[in-house]
């Protein structure tokens, strides 16, 4: 039988990787990238048996491919067959990093972050789950569920901007941000392919759960690895007030 202090020693030592899908497959497949990832990530785990990581995976290159190709053909495209198509590649994604892992990762892809409380091994791998958000959505789901209360966000941005740097000059890269702040910055509606650095659901609920949320440069492996082990790092922190 556990004891209260096994589970909660078990969900300290559980973190929440939301791999954006632009440095898994930015065009095609970054298999240099997912090399060192892996070897990033198995020593990490080495270093104390019980850490554990979920990892949830986005569609990068292939779902905005495939949802381009889509919004050409059709005359009225609708929102939900863009987001199947991302789910889809979401999926794709998720199958490779599960592989890419093997033993280490003995469960299925998840596919319905609540139904997870617990898994076996000590890598998760998840991926899109239905019409309506992103991936983004799914890990702070996952945190939910498995009580988690940070999520570290791997993109292929390593700071969020006080706007959006294409389209404003005077955008400056931010070390910390308020949810609040944040909602005002990605706004409160989900579009499918939509480049915020993180989704406006996501954005609700993450701020509803006071949880916290790191962004950094998913492909600089060094920076990862000190977030992983709370080092100094260079990235935004989204928090409450």
């Amino acid at each position: 039988m556990f004891r209260i202090a096994d589970i909660i020693l078990s969900m300290e030592n559980i973190k929440v990787l939301s791999v954006g899908g632009s440095i898994v497959a930015p065009d095609k497949v970054d298999t240099v990238f997912l090399t060192n990832f892996k070897q990033a990530i198995i020593e990490y785990l080495n270093e104390d048996l019980e850490r554990k990581l979920v990892f949830v995976v986005g569609g990068g290159g292939p779902a905005r491919s495939y949802q381009k190709a889509y919004r050409e053909i059709v005359e009225q495209p609708d929102t939900d067959s863009q987001d199947w198509i991302g789910i889809m590649a979401t999926r794709l994604n998720g199958e490779l990093l599960k592989g890419v892992f093997g033993d280490e990762c003995p469960d299925p892809v998840v596919t319905n972050p609540t139904s997870i409380k617990k898994f076996n091994g000590r890598i998760l791998v998840a991926a899109g789950w239905k019409p309506g958000f992103s991936t983004d959505n799914d890990s702070v789901l996952l945190a939910e569920n498995i009580g988690a209360d940070q999520v570290i966000n791997l993109s292929n941005i390593s700071k969020v901007y006080s706007a959006d740097p294409k389209i404003d000059s005077t955008a400056v890269p931010l070390d910390n941000i308020s949810w609040s702040e944040m909602r005002t910055l990605v706004g409160d509606k989900w579009t499918p392919g939509v480049n915020v650095p993180f989704d406006p659901v996501a954005t609700k609920r993450a701020s509803e759960l006071n949880l916290t949320v790191i962004t950094a440069a998913g492909n600089d492996i060094e920076n990862m690895k000190k977030i992983l082990v709370g080092a100094d790092f260079v990235g935004t922190t989204i928090g409450p007030e």
